[in-house]
């Protein structure tokens, strides 16, 4: 088995821990709601991202159905935001809101600069790992966005 493969058996398995454990059963509905619109989002864009020739992934399953990643595009990312949305600091202030921001997305970045760096299971061609982070957040802003509007939540200050 290559260490690609390991990579993704891990990440699949991580992820998928991760919303056991950090998704309460009460809110099992919002948790979907923001898997699918996150998962919109980030299929739609990393298909055009890699129709574009800006990222290629060498190592991927499906790889034969499609040229992006089935694994971050589809599952991964989407439900980091899961967990991201569920427990974002909510009535704190602006500069922990916006640290929970630089969190998520640094640390999603740096996995993927690394992963870049040491495997196949991404490759950057004409992108670089600020367009990661710059993509992560305008995704993540949109989705807490669209989480609110939906469950017609009201922002505490």
């Amino acid at each position: 088995m290559s260490k690609e493969v390991l990579i993704l058996i891990l990440a699949w398995t991580i992820t998928t821990t991760m919303l056991i454990l950090y998704v309460p059963r009460n809110k099992a509905r919002e948790a979907w709601v923001i898997f699918l619109f996150k998962q919109f989002m980030t299929w739609l864009l990393g298909l055009i991202v890699v129709q574009y020739g800006l990222i290629e992934y060498p190592v991927r399953s499906f790889s034969n159905a499609t040229k992006t990643s089935f694994d971050f595009e589809y599952f991964i990312y989407p439900s980091l935001c899961v967990v991201f949305n569920l427990h974002y600091p909510e009535g704190k202030s602006r500069t922990r809101q916006f640290l929970h921001y630089f969190y998520f997305c640094s640390v999603m970045t740096a996995i993927e600069v690394l992963c870049e760096r040491y495997t196949n299971t991404i490759e950057y061609i004409h992108w670089d790992w600020y367009l990661t982070w710059i993509t992560l957040f305008a995704t993540f802003y949109a989705s807490r966005h669209y989480y609110l509007w939906f469950f017609k939540i009201k922002p505490k200050s």
